[in-house]
């Protein structure tokens, strides 16, 4: 077997995830908004517990009452009053996704990248980055501090845009929303550019 997969049977597997995702959630997939979650898992569990105890009826049903006893009672419409006894219209999922679901994307994540090590025969751990990483950046303990800044930089870049490169360019673009389109555009067009000057020019 080649090294490398087909170009095809990757666009199969990432459709088939984006979409199997999608269908069992509700939701888009992204790595970087789940591996944040994760990371944060204490402060969502204390916020879903506040939400599980608020009472939306009780809650309008006392934003009622203290409006008619602040301004009188014919200042309150009956058109905009909560009927209690209607049931909750069937809505798309809110909040945000089970915390088990993101961490099955990302244990998919690293158990798929091992399973095709492992296949293709490319499996070996290493404590650098490679020939290539060592050629054109640099080798040695400066590694380290450098891959750290870049680290950095990617998630400062991933919440000022919104996603990475998987909730845009995969959830994002295959809905044909414009932000993800634009920044997907850029994730890719930057990436081209830096490659080109790091391998022809630098």
């Amino acid at each position: 077997m080649s090294a490398f997969w087909p170009a095809w049977l990757g666009g199969l597997g990432l459709a088939t995830v984006t979409i199997g995702y999608h269908l069992s959630t509700g939701r888009t997939v992204g790595v970087s908004g789940a591996w944040d979650r994760i990371l944060h898992w204490r402060e969502e569990r204390e916020v879903e517990q506040q939400n599980e105890l608020f009472d939306e009826g009780a809650f309008a049903a006392a934003l009622e009452a203290a409006a008619m006893e602040e301004f009188g009672e014919g200042t309150v419409s009956t058109a905009v009053l909560v009927d209690h006894d209607d049931p909750p219209p069937a809505a798309t999922p809110s909040g945000p996704v089970p915390l088990v679901a993101q961490a099955a994307v990302l244990l998919s994540v690293f158990f798929g990248g091992l399973l095709a090590a492992l296949i293709s025969g490319r499996f070996e751990l290493r404590a650098d980055m490679g020939p290539d990483f060592a050629a054109i950046v640099t080798s040695g303990w400066l590694m380290w501090p450098i891959l750290f800044v870049g680290g950095i930089l990617v998630g400062f870049g991933t919440r000022l845009a919104g996603g990475c490169s998987s909730g845009h360019g995969l959830s994002g673009c295959g809905r044909l929303q414009l932000p993800s389109i634009v920044a997907t555009a850029t994730f890719f067009g930057t990436a081209v550019v830096v490659s080109t000057l790091l391998w022809k020019v630098i």
